[in-house]
C-alpha cells in the first residue's frame, strides 16, 4: 500500500473524530465558542486534506 493513501486514510480519520468531537461538544453544551470552532475547524481541514489525497493517489494508480 502507497504511503500517501495511509497518510490520507488516517488525515481522514482524524478530521472525522475532530468533527464529531465537537458535535458533541455542541449537543452537550459544555464546549465554549472558540474551542468548537478550532475543533470543527481542524477536523474540516484534516478532513478534505485527506480525501484529497486519497483521490490524487487512487486517479494516478
Amino acid at each position: 500500500m502507497d504511503i500517501k493513501k495511509i497518510l490520507g486514510l488516517v488525515l481522514t480519520l482524524l478530521g472525522i473524530g475532530g468533527l464529531i468531537y465537537a458535535a458533541v461538544l455542541y449537543v452537550n453544551g459544555t464546549g465554549d465558542f472558540k474551542i468548537l470552532a478550532v475543533y470543527g475547524v481542524l477536523g474540516a481541514i484534516f478532513f478534505f486534506s485527506g480525501m484529497g489525497l486519497i483521490k490524487r493517489t487512487g486517479a494516478s494508480s
